[in-house]
């Protein structure tokens, strides 16, 4: 997958607004259940929040933010608060929900 653009972001960001977090990472940090659960829920519907529980401190959050994208293979869609933003492409395109704009 290529990089998203700022439009793109700003597009999954809005969409990802009346979400649920699908996933919390809470004070065990990133465990093989946590991405296990994170994939699944990226592959039954490609755009989820996670939302950090027990780190408050930015650059945790980022690091961590990176440490679960790389996982999970997904893009970081943006960072709110204590809720990040992920989206990954189904990979059958039949099954595809979002399309992205140019």
């Amino acid at each position: 997958m290529t990089e998203l653009k700022g439009s793109q972001r700003k597009f999954l960001r809005g969409l990802a607004h009346n979400l649920n977090p699908a996933a919390y990472v809470g004070q065990k940090g990133i465990t093989e259940q946590l991405i296990e659960e994170i994939n699944q829920a990226l592959d039954a519907s490609e755009l989820i929040k996670v939302k950090f529980v027990d780190y408050k401190d930015k650059d945790v959050k980022k690091a961590l933010s990176d440490e679960i994208t790389k996982a999970v293979n997904a893009h970081l869609a943006g960072m709110v608060g204590h809720v990040i933003i992920l989206y990954r492409q189904h990979k059958d395109t039949a099954k595809r929900l979002i399309k992205l704009p140019k």
